[in-house]
């Protein structure tokens, strides 16, 4: 998924992203935020299936990303975000509305690499693998 607001609007390589959020440690289990932050951020519920826990990653902010990965069909067209509030343009005293995610599209694993979070191309690799050792891969 493309992020949504002013500052992404016209960068495409290595800020796109998996859906993610922050979640309570103690109060919610990373699968069930993944789920949740899944349908918030794409307006749609996860596609049911077997799971598979490609573990985590550290982004160069220090964001600590789980990724759950399932085999399914989600429609890039029927994305619909929830949406953030925030001052635009800056120093304006005025706010503005945008979308937390403003696109969402299907990618080989070549493309994704390239315009995928950096730290996240590492889920890619996982997936890749595991894909790999699967019989009938």
């Amino acid at each position: 998924m493309h992020p949504g607001g002013p500052f992404w609007k016209n960068t495409s390589d290595g800020v796109w992203s998996i859906p993610k959020g922050e979640y309570d440690h103690g109060a919610e289990a990373p699968l069930d935020a993944a789920k949740r932050e899944f349908e918030e951020e794409l307006g749609q519920p996860p596609p049911v299936g077997d799971l598979v826990d490609l573990g985590e990653v550290t982004q160069k902010a220090g964001k600590r990303v789980t990724a759950f990965a399932v085999r399914g069909d989600v429609d890039p067209s029927a994305v619909v975000s929830n949406t953030f509030t925030m001052e635009w343009p800056p120093k304006s005293g005025r706010t503005a509305e945008f979308p937390e995610v403003d696109r969402a599209e299907w990618f080989t694993i070549e493309a994704a690499r390239t315009v995928i979070n950096s730290a996240q191309a590492t889920f890619l690799d996982r997936l890749v693998a595991i894909v790999e050792r699967r019989p009938g891969a």
